[in-house]
């Protein structure tokens, strides 16, 4: 057991999509303690994504048993809690906090006759105009229509909606909150006053009281009760902030609060976040208020970085071994010029999500000759990925966002040659920093402000994030990505009405 002296902690709790991660920082961001517990995902029929807000609470519990034995620290120590979860998640809860039924998930598409009837019903201009996001059924609020008519006496038992980590909030204090950073997955919160809009709420028959008490990020919302300090080992009245989404914290936790900072991610479910300091809305892409109070965040998702791991499945051979296979093939990907020799990978491996929205699309490789190695194969599927994140930046910066510097996290992060590609790309130069902690240090950040351990965002951001490289484009690259790219759009352009057709 290590016995750390320091006196003061902070915490990230992270709700992610397969499992809770609670961190342990000191207050200048190194981590003292990292835990992971998974929980299932229930998917009852096609379409269909849920999971038991009882197991969110139950691998909280188990994270923080193992952190206090494994680090020795006194519940004392610990001088805020901040939480961070997956967007769009829909919790019915009685009038004890009790969840009604597992909660739908972000990856739950049953809404969608009941986006289509509230679009019908209600002026998209204005549902747009307030919210800043399209009606889809992955925002929670088509999922509240849908508890509506299909389990209405559940419906009419419940007392309030959270979202993930406004249900570990109250898991932890007894007290409701919607933090303001999800407050973009219910189209009644209007994103530039970031309040309710009770008339429209009324209008997409959700009933006002339904809808918690809005908080900045950094809001205490409360302490940790008896019972709470019970199960998890913390001190009665320690404070827990609102905390926020995910993507959001992760771009504090990667040094991204000022306008033009954009937080990229590459992982299974790749992402960017702009930071802008007015709301820019754009349909093709996804608005949230930043967890930093009065900035906002501009956001696109894509899905082709898990095609490294589908590269490794399918060609590793004897190999199982994933940090080798993935060490090796970035060695042959270094051997490869720029432009992959004329390989070009659409990273559509699960379709894709903005700016396309595109759920048929399909992953390709064009220029496929018995020249090209596996080494190409990997390029290209790097490349691939920095293609779809510049459609996303282009998309952003035609509505006038303004984007300069890149802050890179996530496991392709780890991989010097994808982040160079990723500058050459999109001409910008890519800081990464030493931590693999973003998401629940941002969570943790929060919880650091909200108790005045840190005097703002700069203070925290200052004292906490360290960069481990910075990656300037090479110029030398620039023309021939400019062409590629050029390519990579006209092939899902000529290809995208075939899709459809190749389902079977």
């Amino acid at each position: 057991m290590a016995v750390h002296i320091l006196n003061t902690y902070l915490i990230g709790i992270d709700i992610g999509t397969s499992g809770c991660k609670v961190a342990l920082f000191d207050t200048e961001g190194t981590v003292v303690f990292q835990g992971t517990e998974p929980y299932q995902t229930h998917y009852p029929q096609p379409g269909y994504a849920e999971q038991n807000p009882d197991d969110w609470w139950r691998a909280v519990c188990v994270n923080f048993q193992t952190m206090f034995k494994q680090t020795g620290i006194q519940p004392s120590q610990i001088k805020g809690i901040g939480v961070d979860g997956q967007s769009g998640a829909a919790i019915a809860v009685d009038g004890q906090g009790r969840p009604l039924r597992n909660a739908i998930i972000w990856l739950d598409r049953r809404a969608v006759s009941q986006c289509e009837q509230l679009i019908q019903t209600i002026d998209q201009e204005r549902l747009f105009a307030v919210s800043g996001n399209p009606m889809a059924p992955s925002y929670v609020t088509g999922k509240i229509r849908w508890l509506q008519q299909n389990e209405t006496e559940l419906y009419k038992r419940t007392t309030q909606f959270l979202q993930c980590n406004s249900y570990i909030v109250y898991k932890l204090t007894a007290e409701y909150s919607q933090d303001v950073s999800q407050g973009n997955g219910l189209h009644a919160f209007n994103i530039e006053t970031k309040s309710w809009d009770y008339n429209l709420a009324e209008q997409m028959g959700i009933a006002p009281e339904l809808l918690p008490p809005t908080y900045d990020c950094s809001d205490i919302v409360g302490g940790v009760t008896p019972l709470a300090a019970s199960e998890t080992g913390l001190a009665v009245g320690t404070p827990v902030v609102a905390g926020g989404l995910d993507a959001a914290c992760a771009t504090l936790g990667a040094g991204a609060i000022q306008v033009g900072e954009v937080q990229e991610q590459g992982g299974q479910a790749g992402g960017m976040s702009i930071v802008m300091d007015r709301p820019i809305k754009n349909e093709k892409l996804i608005l949230s208020c930043h967890v930093v109070k009065d900035m906002w965040i501009l956001q696109g998702g894509t899905v082709g970085g898990g095609s490294l791991n589908w590269l490794r499945r399918e060609f590793a051979g004897e190999s199982k071994d994933s940090t080798h296979f993935f060490q090796q093939v970035n060695e042959e990907a270094m051997r490869i010029r720029a432009g992959s020799e004329g390989l070009v990978f659409l990273p559509y491996m699960a379709g894709e999500r903005s700016p396309i929205w595109d759920p048929e699309a399909k992953g390709v490789f064009i220029g496929l000759s018995y020249e090209k190695t596996r080494g190409h194969m990997a390029r290209a599927i790097m490349e691939g990925s920095a293609f779809a994140l510049q459609h996303n930046l282009r998309t952003a910066e035609e509505s006038g966002a303004r984007i300069h510097t890149l802050h890179s996290t996530g496991g392709a992060a780890n991989s010097a040659l994808w982040t160079q590609i990723k500058a050459d790309v999109t001409e910008k130069t890519i800081k990464v920093s030493s931590s693999d902690s973003a998401t629940t240090l941002g969570a943790a950040i929060l919880a650091g402000v909200g108790t005045g351990i840190y005097r703002n965002y700069e203070d925290a951001v200052a004292r906490t994030v360290r960069m481990n490289r910075e990656q300037i484009p090479n110029s030398d690259n620039q023309q021939m990505y400019r062409m590629v790219y050029d390519i990579y759009l006209e092939t899902y352009s000529r290809l995208k009405d075939l899709f459809p057709r190749m389902g079977w």
